[in-house]
């Protein structure tokens, strides 16, 4: 069977992600099988990373493994110490006579204080470009931002996940207060895969080369999905839901901002409805505020349908994981908001790979042991600013 093509052929034509009413069980299981790929078993092939001190120093170790050509895209990529580490590494690649190429969101990373960075991008040789700046002839391009944090080394290993360039990543430089996060290390045909995905947006196209996806994956244990492409504007909300509608006895989904009202709302409420264990964790302090204001607005039905709520209290929470039944997991840059849902540029990993969902499991339940939930009771008793609040954030819910 042709599994992704049926996959990516079924997306263009569903309608989920469109507001619709609870579905039946026979139309879920159907969504299920139209947008969850098939996947073989895996055996512990990807490497975890929570800590970005342990991240970087292994990016920078690949980097300077490098043999012929490195690509690096990230919304953020500060002109601090992280930043100017990264710059020295890859100028001196470029240096070197490596195809160095480095695609930096306009907005997340087009800070003022970046442009001395750049120069000595440029001045090594390193091919830069800015995923989309701002433009008086196309503004409403600028909209859609390219929210993917990727790199690539000599098309034999990459780096996916939540982890910008920044030292607020860093324990070592801003201490116990650093920001939680998550990303992942992969290496063969996804690695080749991950080189396809980056070209696809250096070049400013929408769809994948033919070939790029296999057309068997019932082998393969795991698999790099975009969030956009012509074909389907809606593919990361129909995976996510897809896999929540499939779990037999629980769903442990890590989000810095939850929309309401989405089909992975829907879908989430629908598990806990017939019994699995589905919980939330998302942060108490988000950034923007307003941002945390439409995740609650989610939690009155979600407690209502069973979910269980948690707010993650030392750090700020910017992870992004997705862990079903200890089997199925999804780690990337995308949160499950409108904007990374049906907007911007995200990349994640699907994987059927039991050591990594019990990684990721057990970092869940040690981020839970730091969390305090919300309970339906205490809920209700909320006062009028937070209802306030809760409403402005409902209202601007597809801005974010």
């Amino acid at each position: 069977m042709r599994a992704m093509r049926v996959f990516d052929r079924n997306l263009r034509t569903s309608s989920i992600g469109r507001a619709a009413p609870d579905v039946t069980p026979s139309s879920e299981q159907a969504r299920a099988a139209i947008c969850v790929p098939t996947l073989g078993e895996g055996e512990g092939t990807f490497r975890l990373f929570v800590e970005g001190d342990a991240l970087f120093d292994a990016m920078i170790s690949a980097i300077e493994r490098a043999t012929r050509e490195i690509r690096m895209e990230s919304y953020i990529f500060a002109a601090d110490e992280v930043g100017a580490r990264f710059v020295a590494a890859l100028a001196a690649q470029a240096r070197a006579g490596l195809d160095v190429r480095l695609h930096l969101d306009a907005f997340g990373a087009g800070q003022r204080n970046f442009r001395r960075l750049r120069h000595d991008l440029k001045r090594a040789g390193v091919r830069f470009r800015w995923f989309r700046p701002f433009s008086l002839r196309h503004p409403l391009r600028y909209l859609q931002r390219n929210h993917r944090k990727l790199l690539v080394v000599d098309g034999r290993e990459a780096f996916l996940g939540g982890f910008n360039i920044r030292r607020l990543n860093s324990r070592r430089l801003h201490g116990e207060t650093r920001q939680r996060d998550t990303h992942l290390r992969v290496a063969g045909p996804l690695a080749e895969l991950a080189v396809r995905h980056f070209d696809r947006l250096w070049h400013d196209a929408r769809q994948l080369p033919a070939g790029a996806i296999p057309e068997d994956t019932d082998g393969v244990a795991g698999l790099l999905v975009p969030s956009y492409s012509r074909m389907c504007r809606k593919r990361l909300a129909c995976l996510h839901a897809g896999l929540i509608e499939m779990a037999q006895t629980h769903v442990y989904l890590t989000s810095p901002y939850f929309s309401p009202g989405t089909v992975v709302d829907r879908a989430l409420q629908a598990a806990a409805r017939r019994g699995v264990d589905a919980r939330l964790l998302v942060p108490r302090r988000s950034d923007p505020p307003v941002a945390g204001w439409a995740t609650r607005a989610a939690y009155a039905h979600l407690l209502s349908a069973g979910v269980r709520v948690y707010e993650y209290l030392p750090r700020q929470l910017h992870a992004k994981t997705s862990v079903i039944d200890a089997t199925w997991s999804i780690v990337g840059s995308a949160n499950l908001d409108y904007r990374s849902l049906f907007i911007n540029q995200e990349l994640v990993l699907i994987a059927r790979d039991r050591t990594l969902a019990e990684q990721l499991q057990a970092q869940y339940l040690s981020d839970l042991a730091e969390a305090a939930e919300i309970t339906q009771p205490a809920w209700h008793r909320r006062g009028l600013r937070a209802r306030g609040l809760e409403a402005i954030g409902w209202a601007a819910r597809r801005l974010l």
